[in-house]
């Protein structure tokens, strides 16, 4: 079912507020006239979880531009709720749509640990960074019930394989035993998502986040065990939160951060239109303004899929946010080295005896 909210309309709570059509499906109904329906059922959405058993968990990451070689995802769809998210497009691939279906029908992929598991214990796996969360969020609210998250770092653990995490939630700090278990030999690194410093923001951008200053503090008590941390200042949306990427990278670094990076918003497939949808509800004032600098740091469109400009834009205002990025990082300390973690402690266990990895 696609319905479509009349522009008065608005589902607190929520990022998306309709569910776009999926680009796959031929068969949809759609509330096309608001005014003209009088019975058109409307319930209170409540989050569903639907559990699945995948065939596989480790993704190769084929994009130049991402930072990551491989990811592993426990959970596709994101209660968060994040409208700008790139990963709402995958949820078509499921039969669901990218608008509020992303967030509130979660597929949880329940044998995730075992599928990890046995990707390690094939002997043709060459030792790599495996990241979590390079599609949805594995610290979003159902991993308190379900600890897949959990049991992947204790697999990753004991087969010495790195680890990259990135979050937006709270929950990680659960986990802190086992991070520094990883972090002691040089197997973890924990990014925070922050996109900003003002919570009214946060609270239509990513509605069911932790508070920025409960990731700050997480990413302060992380750091004090010793785990490296990073600060993600995306995606940079002109005209909403360009001007607080001054203050994130300050208190971030202020938290312990050593690395940052920063990514331009870009609107890809159905996200264009419902990231549209939510500006012009939530911010009329200044919706085409905003609407219009995206598109001077795409070539005039919202999205840009070319490789190398993607991620951060061109055009005089992402010039603009290159450069103070560039200046913050510096006057704050950020990036000053590299950090790669350590390949070469890799062992699998067949049969309870333990094989180096040479």
């Amino acid at each position: 079912m696609i319905s479509q909210k009349a522009d008065n309309e608005y589902e607190a709570g929520r990022g998306a507020q309709y569910n776009h059509p999926n680009r796959f499906l031929k068969g949809t109904y759609i509330r096309e006239h608001v005014e003209g329906v009088d019975d058109w059922e409307q319930e209170v959405r409540k989050t569903e979880f639907i559990y699945d058993n995948s065939k596989t968990i480790v993704n190769e990451v084929k994009s130049p531009d991402v930072g990551m070689a491989f990811s592993a995802n426990p959970y596709q769809g994101c209660e968060h709720g994040c409208i700008y998210c790139y990963a709402r497009n995958s949820h078509e691939y499921w039969g669901y749509s990218a608008g509020l279906d992303f967030e509130s029908r979660i597929i949880v992929k329940k044998n995730a640990p075992a599928l990890l598991r046995r990707y390690f214990d094939n002997r043709n796996y060459e030792p790599a960074v495996i990241s979590l969360s390079g599609n949805t969020d594995c610290y979003q609210p159902i991993e308190r019930k379900m600890r897949l998250t959990r049991q992947m770092l204790e697999i990753c653990l004991e087969y010495r394989n790195p680890v990259g995490i990135i979050t937006k939630n709270a929950l990680i700090l659960r986990d802190l035993d086992l991070l520094e278990s990883l972090a002691a030999q040089n197997l973890v690194r924990v990014y925070f998502s922050v996109t900003g410093t003002d919570e009214k923001l946060r609270l239509a951008l990513e509605p069911r986040t932790a508070t920025y200053k409960n990731r700050l503090n997480v990413m302060s008590a992380l750091s004090a065990k010793g785990i490296p941390v990073g600060v993600m200042n995306a995606p940079i949306i002109p005209g909403l939160n360009d001007h607080q990427m001054h203050d994130v990278l300050q208190r971030a670094a202020a938290a312990g951060a050593t690395t940052a990076g920063y990514t331009m918003v870009r609107l890809n497939g159905a996200i264009g239109p419902i990231f549209e949808d939510w500006l012009r509800k939530t911010f009329p004032d200044r919706a085409e303004k905003v609407w219009n600098m995206i598109c001077s740091c795409h070539a005039g469109n919202v999205n840009d899929s070319r490789f190398g400009t993607r991620m951060t834009g061109e055009g005089n205002i992402a010039e603009l946010i290159r450069t103070q990025f560039a200046l913050y990082c510096r006057k704050f300390g950020l990036n000053k080295t590299s950090h790669s973690l350590s390949l070469d402690l890799f062992r699998r266990s067949k049969g309870g005896q333990t094989f180096l990895f040479d």
